[in-house]
């Protein structure tokens, strides 16, 4: 997906809803309905509220959403509905390009002269290895201190995001990618992060996931180094030109 500038500023999200193993999680509700509900919270709130650093708003999306279902779900459960956030909030050309990441979406930050900066939050690639090869083992450590950390339940959560801001004389694209999208690079390595961000902008968003999708079934050798690799992932990819 691509989005026009705006002289006036605006907001981009992209979520990627953790899908839990089959089994009881405490919940009544799909992860789709999370996803829509948490969603609609952050774009509302980060144009709303345009004092509140976008940890705050996180924070508070999460605790509206949770308001929404706590009375019928057991939103202890580890496996409660969560999601990876990427959020980005932009002014006018005289503003700052505020980012948000959490969890493995990652997100692209081009310079006018066309160097790019991926914000990455690795946590779950530096989690041990024996715990990133089962459902148990990665549960251990979801949202818990050592581990690696989504948006589920507790909005305290936000604090533990990746946060900047970049001069937005300094910013001329961002791209949001879930970590289905971004196997283009980290995983099949078919280029770097300013070629997939030129690929979004010459091709779009429904080619990159193509290029993606052709990687997953040729038998590329990269995939069998890769712990946590399934056939294929939910990929999406947001791309937006800002100046």
């Amino acid at each position: 997906m691509s989005l026009p500038a705006s002289g006036r500023g605006g907001s981009l999200v992209v979520l990627d809803g953790v899908t839990p193993p089959e089994g009881d999680y405490g919940c009544v509700h799909p992860v789709a309905w999370f996803t829509a509900r948490l969603g609609g919270a952050l774009l509302e709130l980060s144009t709303s509220r345009p004092d509140t650093a976008l940890a705050g708003i996180l924070s508070t999306a999460i605790r509206r959403t949770a308001d929404a279902h706590r009375d019928t779900c057991d939103l202890s459960h580890v496996r409660t509905p969560q999601a990876t956030v990427v959020l980005v909030r932009w002014g006018g050309a005289a503003d700052p390009v505020e980012h948000l990441v959490l969890a493995d979406s990652t997100l692209l930050i081009e310079e006018p002269g066309g160097k790019v900066r991926a914000v990455v939050d690795d946590r779950v690639d530096r989690l041990p290895r024996d715990a990133r090869r089962s459902h148990a083992g990665t549960d251990a450590l979801r949202n818990a201190e050592g581990g690696f950390f989504t948006a589920a339940a507790d909005p305290a959560v936000a604090e533990r995001a990746l946060t900047g801001s970049t001069p937005g004389s300094r910013v001329r694209s961002v791209a949001a990618l879930t970590d289905g999208a971004a196997r283009w690079v980290d995983m099949f390595g078919a280029g770097d992060w300013a070629r997939c961000l030129g690929v979004l902008r010459e091709e779009g968003a429904e080619r990159l996931l193509e290029r993606v999708r052709e990687l997953e079934t040729s038998g590329a050798p990269a995939r069998s180094a890769v712990l946590r690799w399934k056939l294929h992932d939910d990929a999406t990819a947001v791309f937006a030109e800002l100046g």
